[in-house]
């Protein structure tokens, strides 16, 4: 609970003989995929009489139409609600933040020092050098060249002594340099750690939204204020682990989800509930306008407007501004829960968010069932077969759509990629990547254009192709291989067929022309499907 402003506690008498300020916690958040529910508490005391008591600590910022208190323990009366509350809060700086602030203090200073010593050993080295540029200059004086060979030997002996004595003075002092500097980034690293450890306990602003709350009672007062309100800036997304023992069928669903917040306070050891709920999108059904048609006498004279002769629907023009906004409306929301409504989940322990922070995973739960293994083929598209596991939502709960779904096979990673909503009691086909073993290919044998007929002219395209799947494993595989031939919706236009052996079923999943096979291919063995298709449209048309 924080502490209560030491400035508010000077403030004149007649303030407590009403007015009780009360600072509050966050006890609960429902989180939706785009907003939340907060739930504050805070306990108070009061004597007999009537009161008011002042919320001091609700967040700048807060949608105070949102705003709904209830009282446990007094009569409640009126609520009054202020965006800036002009008392001070005080300092409510908590150990641990002031902890975090002496140590990057800390770190801040002995930064300074260290950059200090870095620049000393840098001007040692310098100093060095330049005794070695005036060594050099002292070589070539004019004087030299006077010198008797004794001197000469000893002015020589003396330069190469003291030259040697600088370099390595200067190599020595850069080496240092160099070690020095890269403690420096150590310790660089070491402060930037600290400033983001004082950064996730954020220090909260000091201006807040005021919350006053009338109370009224016959004898001394002891109970809970709760408020609740939503606000925008939190959010949650499922995310999933798939995982799939190929050789049981076994499917495990590992559930959880990304929670973050920035609401401009941390919330510590609260409830948490998930709810797919989407409060900021549309909340209504879309409102239908009457379409309004007309027909109007054909020009005497020239061809038929576009217009006139495929009138287009027209609105007034509030009509116009009503169709406008519900298409604006129109979104993708989640599926609702199995109840009819919304799935929601209730986190089974308090959790701790900091806002601002990075998005924090919290595990939900695990769902199993169990799965039919096969290996799906598309030759027409694909080199190797693909392993499938075909389910049913048998686990009594809807699974939500997800963008982050990762996908395991005995324990090995392959891959991410998003899933559909699957609701309870569905089929549901997944793949977990590619068989290589399983090699694919599809070879076109015959393909003729070219002109039939002696009184009529038509034109026909035929095509014969040879579809083979190897495989290359040591193990007999299901497999399900899918191919298409051409469909037409004209009589113009005559398609026909044939394949061998006859696919186990045509049109699948209502796609006109797609075909599908069943069997099971033994380990180094080959399946062959030989397919013929053949088009016939008049002449003088074309072939789309």
């Amino acid at each position: 609970m924080r502490a209560l402003s030491l400035a508010l506690a000077i403030l004149p008498t007649a303030l407590f003989a009403e007015d009780i300020p009360l600072g509050s916690d966050v006890s609960a958040v429902t989180l939706y995929p785009q907003g939340a529910t907060i739930t504050r508490e805070a306990p108070f005391a009061a004597p007999a009489g009537r009161h008011a008591l002042i919320l001091t600590d609700l967040p700048l910022g807060t949608p105070l139409s949102s705003v709904r208190v209830a009282v446990d323990g007094a009569e409640m009366g009126g609520v009054t609600a202020r965006n800036r509350f002009v008392p001070p809060r005080g300092d409510t700086d908590s150990a641990a933040i002031k902890a975090a602030e002496e140590e990057v203090e800390r770190l801040e200073e002995e930064m300074r020092n260290r950059q200090a010593e870095v620049q000393d050993i840098r001007l040692e080295a310098g100093a060095a050098k330049a005794r070695v540029a005036f060594l050099e200059q002292i070589g070539k004086g004019e004087g030299v060249a006077g010198l008797d060979i004794s001197a000469l030997r000893d002015l020589v002996g003396l330069i190469g002594r003291e030259t040697l004595s600088a370099e390595r003075d200067a190599h020595d002092a850069l080496r240092r340099a160099d070690a020095a500097e890269r403690a420096l980034r150590d310790l660089s690293e070491e402060l930037k750690a600290a400033r983001q450890a004082l950064a996730a306990l954020v220090p909260e602003p000091e201006e807040r939204a005021m919350l006053s709350v009338a109370i009224a009672g016959d004898k001394a007062m002891e109970g809970m204020m709760t408020i609740t309100y939503m606000v925008p800036g939190a959010s949650w997304r499922p995310v999933y682990d798939l995982r799939l023992d190929r050789a049981s069928g076994a499917l495990a669903i590992e559930r959880g989800a990304f929670v973050a917040q920035s609401t401009g306070e941390n919330w510590e050891d609260v409830a948490l509930r998930l709810s797919t709920v989407r409060p900021s999108e549309q909340t209504t059904p879309s409102d239908l306008p009457p379409e309004r048609r007309w027909v109007m006498e054909k020009p005497k004279d020239g061809p038929v407007p576009l217009a006139s002769a495929a009138p287009a629907p027209m609105v007034m023009a509030e009509e116009a501004q009503d169709m406008a906004a519900g298409a604006a409306f129109k979104r993708v929301t989640a599926e609702a829960e199995f109840d009819g409504l919304a799935v929601t989940y209730t986190y089974p322990e308090p959790v701790s968010i900091a806002s601002g922070a990075d998005y924090m995973r919290l595990t939900l739960d695990t769902l199993e069932t169990g799965a039919d293994v096969f290996a799906e083929a598309v030759p027409l598209l694909d080199e190797t077969a693909f392993l499938m596991a075909k389910f049913t939502n048998d686990m009594g709960e809807l699974i939500l759509p997800s963008a982050e779904a990762n996908f395991y096979l005995d324990g090995a990673y392959q891959g991410q990629r998003g899933i559909a909503l699957i609701a309870a009691g569905a089929e549901e086909t997944l793949s977990f990547g590619p068989i290589e073993g399983l090699r694919l290919t599809r070879t076109v044998l015959v393909r003729e254009q070219g002109a039939s007929g002696v009184i009529s002219k038509s034109n026909d395209l035929s095509e014969e192709v040879r579809i083979e799947v190897e495989n290359l494993t040591k193990e007999t595989w299901p497999v399900r291989l899918l191919d298409r031939v051409a469909y037409s919706e004209q009589e113009k236009l005559t398609i026909t067929w044939s394949a061998d052996p006859e696919p186990t079923e045509t049109d699948i999943d209502g796609k006109r022309g797609v075909l599908a096979w069943e069997f099971d291919l033994p380990a180094g063995e080959t399946q062959k499907i030989g397919l013929k298709s053949d088009l016939e449209w008049p002449e003088g048309m074309i072939l789309r």
